[in-house]
């Protein structure tokens, strides 16, 4: 049987999507594919990164001047449009002389013979209902990539595919739980996971697997992350180390603005409560005890969805699953007495938090104290 004919390439590309990283990427992938292919020294990239109309009106001319000209070196060339910041809602592509020769270039390219020319367009955001979009989705290919939210169920999957096809790339493999934890220290940031797989793979050298104690050498945690690390502290019960990270907050706070005690509290909250759950889930037999990560995860899907409640706050499925892998094992240091009690000396730190003249520090080290402290531990007491 004689092999299926690989079908010609798109003559347009339009890669675009919030992942402003992922987007900028597969351009230059695109791109660089192209030039090689094609060869000749004709090629050409248009910034398209404008401040006003004028700038954008400048832009598409160039486009339109580029695409008319034949390759002198080459049979044929590639043209990028690159960092376009007029086709979606922005102030730019507002203006009538914008829409408008976007419309017209849009029927011009329905006509025009694409021979020896490609072009490729990226973005951050572009407007579907206009005809440009509507075109290039029918005469050319169309890449989306949308960033990457805590708030989706699925981020983590995605991101875990994602890092696990950077890492092959660079010619190394990585454990199951390293790559957990290293999406668990990153989050959901295209941007901070490249370099971090980056920095792994120069830091095992000519080791070929990556494992989770490299992860822990090199890696870095974001802002959430570090959130995760005090949650961490208090599930284990370790109260020395649950105030030391106390103290690396508190002291980071004093250099981001956007960082509070009332958000700490909120995560602790949110780690206490996964722990609940989790308890629940071991009574009612849903999940069992296990130090697998795969297999762990493998339990969790086959989980009722319909038992859980609808509000992601309330919903363990919601999290992270190496957030309650890490958890599972933590909750055999409290009873659910514990945990319980642990919610309501929250709520009462929350209280204090809000309505009290009480030094802020002082109220959640009193507060951890209280949850993680063995019997016989007690705290300071507090000063009006």
């Amino acid at each position: 049987m004689p092999p299926v004919a690989k079908p010609p390439p798109s003559p347009v590309r339009l890669v675009f999507g919030e992942d402003e990283f992922t987007v900028k990427q597969r351009a230059r992938q695109i791109y660089r594919e192209w030039t090689e292919e094609l060869g000749g020294m004709d090629h050409e990239i248009i910034d398209a990164s404008v401040a006003n109309s004028g700038e954008a009106l400048k832009a598409l001319s160039r486009l339109r001047e580029s695409l008319q000209t034949l390759p002198f070196f080459g049979s044929a060339k590639a043209i990028w449009l690159q960092d376009c910041n007029f086709l979606g809602d922005e102030r730019t592509a507002g203006g009538h002389a914008v829409t408008e020769t976007l419309a017209e270039l849009a029927q011009e390219w329905k006509e025009f013979s694409w021979d020896g020319v490609r072009l490729l367009i990226s973005a951050a955001k572009v407007d579907k209902r206009k005809v440009l979009f509507k075109t290039i989705d029918k005469i050319g290919t169309v890449e989306s990539f949308e960033a990457w939210s805590p708030d989706d169920r699925d981020w983590a999957d995605r991101a875990e595919a994602w890092a696990r096809k950077g890492i092959r790339a660079r010619q190394k493999e990585i454990s199951d739980e390293a790559l957990a934890e290293l999406i668990s220290r990153v989050g959901a940031n295209a941007r901070q996971l490249d370099g971090e797989i980056e920095k792994l793979s120069l830091y095992v050298g000519d080791q070929t697997s990556i494992q989770v104690e490299d992860v822990a050498a090199i890696c870095a945690r974001n802002k959430s992350a570090r959130a995760f690390a005090l949650g961490d502290a208090l599930g284990d019960r370790d109260l020395p180390r649950l105030l030391r990270r106390l103290d690396e907050e508190l002291w980071g706070m004093k250099f981001d603005s956007q960082k509070s005690e009332i958000g700490l509290l909120y995560g602790l909250i949110a780690k206490v409560r996964a722990m609940l759950l989790l308890k629940e889930m071991l009574r009612e037999g849903w999940i069992k005890p296990e130090a697998d990560y795969q297999r762990f995860k493998a339990q969790l899907e086959r989980v009722p969805a319909e038992r859980l409640p609808a509000d992601r706050r309330f919903n363990p499925l919601a999290l992270n699953p190496y957030v309650l892998y890490k958890a599972l094992s933590q909750v055999k240091h409290y009873t659910q007495i514990e945990l319980v009690r642990a919610m309501d000396r929250l709520l009462q730190c929350n209280q204090r938090l809000v309505s009290s003249g009480l030094d802020e520090s002082l109220v959640l080290q009193q507060t951890l104290v209280q949850i993680a402290g063995r019997p016989g531990t007690r705290a300071a007491p507090a000063s009006n």
